[in-house]
Order: structure tokens, then C-alpha cells, then sequence
């Protein structure tokens, strides 16, 4: 049933989920490639597309309408100063950065939207930092795929159970850290992001 679900909208699945974050669906889109039911090559070009096109997104909303958005939202007051700061040192490295730092996916190109970056630099470090990014996170959950037929052998039966273990596993995690960041006082402890 899983499977079936997966071959049917695995693709518009991981377009969507990574139009705004996609850790989760793309590891098990890395998995659902090594496993046989989505093609490796379509999973890779249909993440970079939403991803990119997420941030794209994120960036024309920040310059359109960043500064009043902003005043209303005071933890993205507080990443924004962070990262205009960072920016204004170390332009491109920021715009590569803020991919890879979970909690700062949506909020950084929004924000960076707000800065005076022109629209075509950060699209094109934006591309090429989505490209890396998802590489590496599909890879993640092709290499994860590798390792479990590995130590057992024939998954085949339980691949189902598999996929939705990852799903879960992931959406675990993201519940346990907006819980545990709401627990933090902002600014103090919890590593932040």
C-alpha cells in the first residue's frame, strides 16, 4: 500500500515537502530510490526544483514585504539582525550557509530577501547550494538503504515499515525540538539555530 502510494506521488511529494523543508522527505525518497521505486535521477532534479523554488519564493516575499512581516515576528527580528550582520561580511558564504542550518531553511532566504543581495546572485548561489544540499540528504537515505539490505539482507517485506519508520523517526525529531525550543528562553541554551 505504502509502496504503491510512494510510486504513484512520491515526486509530487517530495516537490512539496521540500518547498519549505524536506530533510525527512527526501531521506526517504533516498531510500524509496534504493529500493527501486522512484527513479534516482527524478528524485534529485524534482527536489532541487522545489527547494530552490521555495527559497526563491521566500526571498521575493522578504523583499517585498520583509521589514513590516519582520516587526511582527520577534524571532525573526533576532535572526535577521544575525544574519544581515553575517552577510555583510561573508555574502555568498551566507547565502550557501543557511541550507544547511536547520531552523534558519525558511526564515534565511526571507530574510535575506530584506538585504540589498540582487535577486540574481542569490538565485544562482541558492541553486547551487540546494544542489549540494540535496545530494547529500538523498544520499543519506540511499546509503541508509544500502546499510539496512546490508545487515538483513532481503528487505523487500519490510520496506514498507521502513519508509514509515524514517517518516516517523524524522517527525519525531522536528516535534521534539520545537518543544524543546520553546522550553529555551530565546537567546539562552539549547544551541539555537
Amino acid at each position: 500500500m505504502i509502496t504503491t502510494f510512494v510510486a504513484s506521488y512520491g515526486y509530487l511529494a517530495i516537490f512539496c515537502g521540500t518547498l519549505f523543508e524536506g530533510e525527512i522527505i527526501l531521506i526517504a525518497a533516498g531510500f524509496a530510490a534504493q529500493r527501486g521505486l522512484l527513479a534516482w535521477p527524478a528524485v534529485i532534479a524534482v527536489a532541487i526544483a522545489g527547494a530552490a523554488l521555495g527559497d526563491q519564493l521566500a526571498f521575493v516575499s522578504g523583499r517585498r514585504y520583509g521589514n513590516r512581516l519582520i516587526g511582527r515576528f520577534p524571532r525573526l527580528l533576532q535572526h535577521q539582525s544575525r544574519i544581515l550582520g553575517l552577510l555583510e561580511r561573508y555574502d555568498v558564504l551566507c547565502i550557501v550557509a543557511f541550507r544547511f542550518l536547520y531552523g534558519l531553511r525558511i526564515a534565511g532566504p526571507f530574510i535575506l530577501g530584506t538585504s540589498r543581495v540582487p535577486l540574481l546572485r542569490f538565485s544562482v548561489v541558492n541553486l547551487l547550494s540546494v544542489s549540494v544540499w540535496t545530494l547529500i540528504v538523498v544520499s543519506i537515505g540511499h546509503l541508509f538503504g544500502v546499510a539496512f539490505e546490508a545487515l538483513l539482507g532481503d528487505i523487500k517485506e519490510i520496506e514498507e515499515g521502513v519508509m514509515v519508520a524514517i517518516v516517523l523517526v524524522g517527525v519525531g525529531f522536528v516535534l521534539g525540538r520545537k518543544i524543546l525550543t520553546k522550553k529555551t528562553p530565546t537567546g539562552r541554551g539549547g544551541g539555537g539555530s
